[in-house]
This record gives C-alpha cells, sequence and structure tokens, in this order.
C-alpha cells in the first residue's frame, strides 16, 4: 500500500485539500480511494485592533504556505518523495465576512471576519426590505453597514469576496466562489439558471433581491453584481493553478503550475461533504468553538425566522442553518480543570497523569449514567453573546438550587445539555416549519468520545444522530473530495458520496432515549427560565472588550479598545429615515 501510495504522490494522482478555520489551517492529501493519507496544519489566531475581528492577509499568506509545507514534510517523511502536481485542488474558509478591494487588487480595510457582529442596523434593514433573514455575519450586511457609516474606502470599492475565494485567486486568478459560500455573501436563486443540457444545475444570486438591494443602495454602490463573485455549482471548472499561485503557495518552486480547481467552498459546505449530508431530509451537526446545525430542505420555509440561516449546499440546494456563537469551550475547560487535579493528585501519589482523552471518556461516561435533568443544576455555555437566544454578552455561569443533586455526573450531564440547549431552542423552529429530518449526523472534537455525546444529543433534537467513520477528518478532506468530484460530474454529488465515497464506511447511529428526551425537556423549560440571569451577570460584570464576538475577551488587550466602532447607528438624515425605510437609495 505505501509503495502504491508513493506512485500516487510522485505521478500527480494524489487531490489537496486546504481549509482556512478560525485557529488552524489544515492540509489534507487523500489518495485515489479518497483517503487521508498526509496532512500538514498551521495554527493561527484571529486579532482585535481598531474595534474589529481581523486577520491580517501576511497571516493568510504565511499560514496558509506553513499549512502546505508542513504537508509536504508529512509526505516526504512517509513516502520518501516530494510531489509536484496534483489530480486536483481545493480551498475552503470559514464563511461570511467582508474583504474589499479596489481596482488595483488592494485591500481597502482590514479583513473583517464573521465573528463581527456589529451590522445590525444594516442586517436589520435588509432582512425587512428582502423578506429574507440576512444575518449580522453576512458579507452584504458589512457592506451596506459600511455605506451607512459614510466609510470613504466604498466610493473605491471593485468587489468583495469571502476568504476562501480570495485564496483561490491568489491561486489560480479565478474572481469566484462555490454556491454555498456565495450564499453567505447574499442570497441565492432558488433554482437553477441558464443550464444547458448535461451542465450542472447552474446557481447565481437572487436577481429580484439584487434589484432591491440596489435600490437600497443607491448611486453610493452603482453596480452591486459587479462587485460580486460569480457563483459556480460543484463540479464546475473554477480554473487551474497558476505560475504566481504555485509560487505563493511554494515558495521553494517545487510545485508546478496546471493543477485543476474546483470551486472554493464555506466550511459549512465542506461540512456537509464530510458527513454525506448534502440530499434532502439529511442534516449535520458540527461542535467545536461555535456549534452549528444545517438541514437540508426539501421545500422552502413559509416564512423568514432570524433563528435560522438559509444558506445552500454545494451543488445549491436550500439548507436551514441555526448557527450558535457559543459550542463546547465551557466543557473543554471543565475538562481541563479535571485533567489538573488528576495530575496534581498522580504527582504527590507518584502515579501518571491521565490523557486528556481518558478525562474526557471518564467525565462522560459520568454525564451518561447521570439524572436525566442534570439533577437540577443549569449551566450556560456563553463565553460570547448569544444572538438565537437574545444574548447581547453572555457569561459562562453553572447554577443551582439548594436542593439540587450536585454530582460529578450531574455537573457534566449539565455542562452537555448548555451546550446542546441553545442549537435546541434554535432547532424548534424547523419542527414548527414542519422539516423533515432522517437523522443528524455529527461531528467535531467531542464526539471523539463515544457513547454519552452522541446520545445526549440525539435526544436534545428528537432525532436520530449519527458518527460516519471519516467525519472526523473535517473540511480539509471535505473540499478534497469536492476536488476529486470534478472527474465524476456524470453523477449528482449526492449519488457520489452515498456510492463512492462512504459506500464502505460503518455507521454508528443512536436513536433518541425518551427517559434522555423527557429529561433534557426538564433541563431546557428550567433553561429558558433562567435567561434573563445573563443580563444581570454581564451588568454586574462588565469587561474592557467585547465578548460578543464567538471568542472570549482578552486579558491583555488594552482597556481602551472599546466596542466595535461600525454598529452605531446609521448616520443618516432624520428627513430620509422614513424614506429609507420605503427602501429609497441610502444616502
Amino acid at each position: 500500500m505505501s509503495d502504491d501510495r508513493r506512485q500516487q504522490v510522485e505521478h500527480g494522482r494524489t487531490t489537496l485539500g486546504i481549509e482556512l478555520g478560525s485557529t488552524r489551517i489544515k492540509a489534507v492529501l487523500v489518495d485515489e480511494d479518497l483517503r487521508p493519507i498526509a496532512s500538514g496544519s498551521h495554527e493561527w489566531e484571529n486579532e482585535y485592533v481598531d474595534g474589529r475581528w481581523t486577520y491580517p492577509l501576511v497571516a493568510v499568506e504565511t499560514g496558509v504556505r506553513a499549512a502546505y509545507a508542513d504537508l509536504v514534510a508529512d509526505v516526504e517523511r512517509q513516502f520518501r518523495v516530494r510531489p509536484t502536481t496534483f489530480r486536483a485542488a481545493g480551498v475552503s474558509a470559514m464563511m461570511h465576512g467582508y474583504l474589499a478591494f479596489d481596482e488595483d487588487g488592494e485591500l481597502l480595510v482590514p479583513f473583517r471576519t464573521w465573528r463581527n457582529t456589529s451590522t445590525g442596523p444594516a442586517a436589520e434593514r435588509l432582512s425587512d426590505a428582502l423578506d429574507f433573514n440576512v444575518p449580522q455575519r453576512w458579507s452584504i450586511a458589512h457592506l451596506v453597514q459600511a455605506v451607512l457609516d459614510e466609510e470613504p474606502h466604498v466610493a473605491q470599492l471593485a468587489g468583495i469576496t469571502t476568504l476562501a475565494g480570495y485564496v483561490h485567486r491568489m491561486l489560480t486568478g479565478q474572481d469566484v466562489l462555490g454556491v454555498g459560500d456565495a450564499s453567505g455573501m447574499f442570497p441565492i436563486e432558488s433554482g437553477p439558471v441558464d443550464s444547458a443540457p448535461g451542465e450542472p444545475g447552474r446557481r447565481d444570486y437572487d436577481a429580484g433581491m439584487l434589484a432591491t438591494t440596489q435600490d437600497l443602495l443607491g448611486e453610493r454602490v452603482p453596480d452591486l453584481r459587479a462587485l460580486l463573485p460569480d457563483v459556480l455549482v460543484a463540479g464546475e471548472d473554477a480554473g487551474a493553478l497558476t505560475p504566481e499561485g504555485a509560487a505563493w503557495l511554494d515558495p521553494t518552486g517545487t510545485l508546478q503550475p496546471g493543477v485543476a480547481f474546483c470551486p472554493p467552498e464555506g466550511d459549512a459546505g465542506t461540512g456537509m461533504v464530510a458527513t454525506n449530508a448534502v440530499a434532502p431530509r439529511t442534516g449535520n451537526v458540527s461542535v467545536g468553538t461555535s456549534i452549528f446545525a444545517m438541514v437540508v430542505l426539501e421545500r422552502a420555509l413559509s416564512t423568514p425566522h432570524e433563528e435560522l440561516d438559509v444558506v445552500t449546499t454545494p451543488t445549491g440546494d436550500a439548507v436551514a442553518m441555526v448557527h450558535c456563537n457559543n459550542g463546547a469551550s465551557e466543557i473543554a475547560a471543565w475538562a481541563r480543570v479535571f485533567g489538573r487535579f488528576a495530575e496534581a493528585a498522580g504527582e504527590r501519589a507518584g502515579t501518571t497523569a491521565p490523557s486528556i482523552d481518558d478525562v474526557y471518556a471518564t467525565l462522560l461516561a459520568e454525564a451518561a449514567d447521570a439524572d436525566p435533568d442534570a439533577g437540577g443544576l443549569l449551566s450556560f455555555n456563553y463565553l460570547a453573546g448569544e444572538p438565537v437566544t437574545g444574548v447581547e454578552d453572555g457569561r459562562p455561569l453553572l447554577l443551582r438550587t439548594p436542593g439540587a443533586r450536585f454530582t460529578l455526573g450531574n455537573l457534566v450531564r449539565s455542562e452537555v445539555h448548555g451546550a446542546f440547549a441553545t442549537l435546541a431552542i434554535g432547532m424548534e423552529v424547523l419542527h414548527g416549519e414542519h422539516v423533515a429530518v432522517d437523522r443528524m449526523t455529527a461531528h467535531g472534537g467531542l464526539f471523539r468520545t463515544p457513547g454519552a455525546p452522541q446520545r445526549l444529543l440525539a435526544a436534545a433534537l428528537r432525532v436520530p444522530v449519527a458518527l460516519e467513520e471519516t467525519a472526523g477528518e473535517g473540511g480539509a478532506w471535505g473540499i478534497a473530495v469536492l476536488a476529486a468530484y470534478l472527474e465524476h460530474t456524470d453523477r449528482s454529488l449526492a449519488d457520489f458520496l452515498a456510492d463512492t465515497v462512504f459506500g464502505g464506511d460503518a455507521v454508528h447511529v443512536a436513536e433518541p432515549d425518551q427517559r434522555d428526551v423527557e429529561g433534557f425537556q426538564d433541563y431546557l423549560g428550567r433553561y429558558r427560565a433562567a435567561l434573563p440571569v445573563q443580563d444581570v451577570a454581564a451588568a454586574a460584570t462588565r469587561t474592557s472588550a467585547p465578548t460578543d464576538q464567538g471568542e472570549p475577551t482578552d486579558p491583555d488587550a488594552p482597556a481602551d479598545q472599546g466596542e466595535p466602532t461600525d454598529g452605531a447607528e446609521p448616520r443618516l438624515p432624520a428627513e430620509q429615515t422614513a424614506a429609507t425605510e420605503q427602501k429609497e437609495p441610502i444616502r
């Protein structure tokens, strides 16, 4: 097998995937059977600069290069050969945000990431005008907010894109996006457009909504459509690696141009691919620093819901997304506390400390046998604000009444319930829309420990929850699979995944247990009732930097950073306000 894979690397028959996550950039190489054979990574962190969360573009360049170099080093260690080309490649990244460029390709303002929930006035105005929920993190909300705030750079705008779109353009010279990533910039048409026989069902931005938004923007942005990247679906040609792109990725000169690229996608789309959840009635749940669930819809929702984003799969099918800013970070914090206790106790007794995986396994085993309702304990995982529950400034809390059963198992079960509670509240909106879900596939580090997390998630969502063997490979593997799909467009992406990619994989399914379901519903009732405590806690413990951006406050940040500056009320003349609400141009 090793010799065969060596020949695949040597002859360019492997496929490359690169994903830029919020804390790690990862590169994965897959063989002809789409199994990962090598990987590389680079850790990075966003910066809080002038009231906004950002990543410098130089950090993007050095980070992608470092992850690729780490991958190449892994290949050389295993197979004693250095790759010079690939069968195909692809790039994905965290969605949304705002990268604005002038006509010379120069960045006009620092990259504004999806964590900047400071575009409330724009998001509200767009949602009302379009009769479509436009979340604050979407690119169009950032653009409209810049217009409302009369930012000087708007006059120089020649194009905006996402992080994946930027990296793809550096590698191929093409200003395009996969439809899933594009759907986090601006709403997508509900059906295919301009498709010739035998072509993939092409998609584009919603023409009616473009016209309405153009009316709102007026002369400040003369041609909104010209600012947006072209939209491609999975399987379409998205260009090839240029000589300049090869040098950008691999300054050693070993990598040769000409590699075919698939459309760049967002992390939501690659997560759907990595969990085999692109067909109607399927969905996935991703649990990490944040937590989100996505369900592929059979029909349009009856009305917009601010709890739900409507985005698309990589082929353009509508997806309802429940996105929660807060995920498993509090569980991780407790695991570190108990891990340190075990380590300290081991030092005193002269025994070896358990690994962090053993700590998780022990804690979650206790949770599995705990009271179904967590014994009266209540946990909030709010390290940040939480739009789904209307919490602007979150605080992690552990609450209990004097009569609560405070045991280790109930503590951990409460933390797991707390991590899933906000997601469950958002998913209730889908239940109200009578959206059918056959099963959800879970992925994320929490599910490396089998048993309790999967079982408790099934109870919280009241649907079967599956774990695929390859789901843990993540978005870098997902975009590599989409790159490989370039050679398989004679089949639908759903069939390609089901038959070729996941056909032989073991699937572990947890059905909702009625006792767990009833216990979680009791817990959720107490959780809702206690939500006002969040406002009290935030008011009593104000911090010097905003905590509603998806990350905890940086303790080393300067005290005068203050709040983001671009979320102030729009500076519109009073006499224009009424006209603006009637969809007149923003001035």
